[in-house]
Order: structure tokens, then sequence, then C-alpha cells
């Protein structure tokens, strides 16, 4: 995955301005902070950056609850760049669905 591609569409999504050039764990560990910053100083701040990055709602609940006594901050980032990198994956793929020659009167 491309460190590069992830920091961008966080950035882009949370209204974020994590350097572009730091690796996974670096991310990984920002994102942490935020999302620990928004836990203590604005929930619904929070609330609103995990509806509009598409987070499954379902799924963090889950696991909250079978993680109890985990940071809390590190489950949400990690469900956070986990949905990012499915993202980029996905429009990678239609990306190059487009770029096939002769499909361009496909419709």
């Amino acid at each position: 995955m491309e460190e590069e591609a992830l920091i961008e569409i966080i950035n882009s999504e949370m209204g974020l301005e994590l350097p572009l050039h730091m690796p996974f764990t670096g991310i990984r560990l920002q994102l942490q902070a935020v999302v620990n910053g928004m836990i203590e100083t604005d929930f619904q701040k929070l609330v609103n950056v995990l509806y509009r990055v598409d987070v499954n709602e379902r799924k963090l609940k889950y696991l909250l609850q079978e993680n109890v006594g985990e940071d809390a901050a590190i489950i949400i980032a990690d469900l956070i760049i986990a949905r990012q990198i499915e993202k980029i994956a996905s429009r990678r793929q239609y990306k190059q669905q487009d770029d096939i020659p002769g499909d361009a009167e496909r419709w």
C-alpha cells in the first residue's frame, strides 16, 4: 500500500494535514492521536468523521465490545485506515477498467 495515497485520502476526508511522507506506523500513530483528541474534546466531530469516512458502525461497535479495556482510539484508527485502503483499491480498480482501450462506447 502506498503510504502517500493513504495519507492523501485521510487528509482529504478528515480535514487533516498529516505530512505526505511518513511510514505506515507513523500514520497509525498520528491518526490514533487525532482520534484520541476527538474522543476527549469533541466526540460529535469524531462521529461526523466516522460517518464521512464510511466506517461500518456495526463493525465498530462489535470491536469495541469485544476489546473492552483496549484503547478505543487504536481500534477506531485501524478501522479508518482499513476503510481508506478499501477506497483506494476500489478507485484503482475502476480507473483500470476505464483505461481499457475500446471501452469508450460500451454504454
